[in-house]
């Protein structure tokens, strides 16, 4: 049988193995698995519109994670908001790609989309991408449509019951031709 000490020390090493995954697991949800900036170059990007992209969301190119949301902030000479990305260095994009925020599923969470160029130079730390694309609001989606129904309908409104009139070019009222001696069309 172990002595008390023996036993004791074991459970010491199991109890620091369990905070050592619990800590590990923690950082992989949190998105900070990477202490370090060693490896990675910083790149911007500048949107009309960021919708709910936060800061540690992931940059990815062909559903690759390529690197993470480093900084947002907003500029106030192009009232725009620019996203500071940091890019591992394995990975090397064209000086011509663009960057789409983009969301997982229909209500998921928003990344930033990178669609690599054609130009032979590639980017490197502190450079800014010129072709981007802002995010979609599903709200304003919704509200485009509701907009382009209801001026569907008002189009048939002013149009009235679809019935023809023949005649002097004039307005038909209550089913009865106006000032034109027209007459109105089943």
């Amino acid at each position: 049988m172990m002595s008390r000490k023996t036993l004791d020390l074991w459970v010491g090493v199991f109890v620091a193995i369990g905070f050592g995954a619990l800590l590990f697991l923690a950082l992989k949800v949190a998105n900070l698995s990477s202490f370090t900036g060693a490896g990675l170059y910083q790149i911007t990007a500048k949107f009309d519109n960021i919708g709910g992209l936060k800061v540690r969301a992931p940059v990815k190119s062909s559903g690759v994670v390529v690197g993470r949301v480093r900084e947002i902030h907003f500029d106030n000479q192009t009232f725009e908001a620019v996203v500071t990305m940091s890019i591992e260095s394995r990975f090397e994009f064209p000086k011509d790609t663009s960057a789409k925020i983009l969301t997982s599923g229909l209500l998921g969470e928003q990344f930033i989309g990178l669609a690599a160029g054609g130009d032979s130079v590639n980017l490197k730390n502190g450079d800014a991408l010129k072709l981007t694309q802002s995010a979609v609001v599903l709200e304003n989606l919704i509200g485009q449509f509701l907009y382009s129904k209801a001026a569907e309908g008002g189009d048939k409104a002013a149009q009235g019951d679809g019935k023809a009139v023949e005649g002097g070019g004039k307005a038909a009222q209550d089913g009865k031709a106006v000032e034109g001696g027209g007459k109105k069309q089943p």
